[in-house]
């Protein structure tokens, strides 16, 4: 998979049929793979090239900014699982106030087309595009038929009773329904941290724990709580005891996203951690002594190792 972070423009132009998909593919959720899926087969039956079409940032970072979720997947994140997929190109078009009020027709005929060469155009069952989002499957295929070119949709992908989105995965988390989100995006929600120096408690109780500091703002933080984790660090793969949020036992200590790696010993400070949260164990809470906190801490650790052994 070729990535193009800068546009269309060196995407390599041939003869082969171009197959093409566009959205903002937040999460790379299991809806989203079913997309990814069928261009890559069509793809391949037509000897062409799979392509998806991607927008950095958010739309409506630029449409309405205060309705701006957080992402479930970074930049650097959604490429990294786009890798993983069938794609042969990925291209990152900048969403501007410019592209913002692109018509339907415009953005196809100049950046589809134009740019692409775009022979067959393959979108998800809610897709919605141009100024407005005024742009529907009937809209795609009333130009398709003019310009010659096929329009096909993929229907919805559901976990339970209801369809896969990126916003129906946002909630879950946000709400602490963890087994929901990772059952929508098809696997563990993953978070990036670089690790930081802490207040050093966590060590002096038994349980040195890495802080980790997120840098990206818009990066959506679960819900607080206990989860067992996996973490990879430099040295491999470790299960982890996850805090997120407040310490309240504490008087005075801040937030942290911290977690605790089973069977590590070392130095992590300056080094990137990934999380990939399994299950959330449960809330925060506050304790009236620190032998109390020690005592559950213990049973965190013993849960977590149970709750990730079931998975090997």
């Amino acid at each position: 998979m070729t990535v193009f972070q800068d546009g269309v423009s060196g995407l390599p132009r041939d003869d082969r049929p171009v197959i093409v998909t566009v959205g903002t593919f937040d999460g790379v959720h299991r809806g989203h793979w079913s997309v990814l899926e069928e261009i890559g087969a069509r793809a391949a039956a037509r000897a062409g090239r799979s392509v998806l079409v991607t927008f950095d940032p958010h739309p409506l970072k630029i449409v309405r900014p205060e309705a701006a979720p957080k992402m479930l997947t970074t930049t650097e994140e959604k490429k990294a699982v786009l890798a993983t997929s069938r794609l042969d190109y990925v291209v990152f078009l900048a969403f501007t106030p410019e592209l913002r009020e692109y018509s339907p027709r415009r953005f196809v005929t100049e950046i589809l087309l134009g740019g692409l060469g775009m022979s067959e155009l393959v979108i998800g069952y809610d897709h919605g595009f141009g100024r407005g989002r005024s742009g529907d499957v009937n809209t795609l295929r009333d130009i398709g038929a003019e310009c010659g070119f096929a329009v096909d949709v993929v229907e919805a992908v559901h976990a339970g009773p209801a369809a896969v989105s990126s916003s129906k995965v946002r909630r879950a988390l946000a709400e602490g329904r963890l087994e929901d989100a990772n059952r929508g995006l098809g696997r563990p929600y993953s978070i990036t941290g670089t690790v930081v120096p802490g207040d050093g408690r966590g060590r002096e109780l038994g349980f040195p724990t890495a802080n980790l500091h997120v840098a990206d703002p818009d990066k959506l933080i679960p819900a607080e709580g206990i989860y067992a984790c996996y973490a990879t660090v430099p040295a491999g793969r470790f299960m982890g005891a996850l805090h997120i949020g407040p310490r309240p036992t504490f008087p005075g200590a801040g937030a942290a996203v911290e977690v605790f790696l089973l069977d590590f010993e070392g130095e992590l400070y300056g080094c990137d951690i990934r999380l990939e949260l399994i299950e959330r164990l449960r809330s925060v809470a506050a304790f009236d002594s620190v032998d109390e906190l020690v005592e559950q801490m213990q049973g965190d650790v013993r849960r977590t190792r149970e709750v990730l052994a079931r998975g090997e």
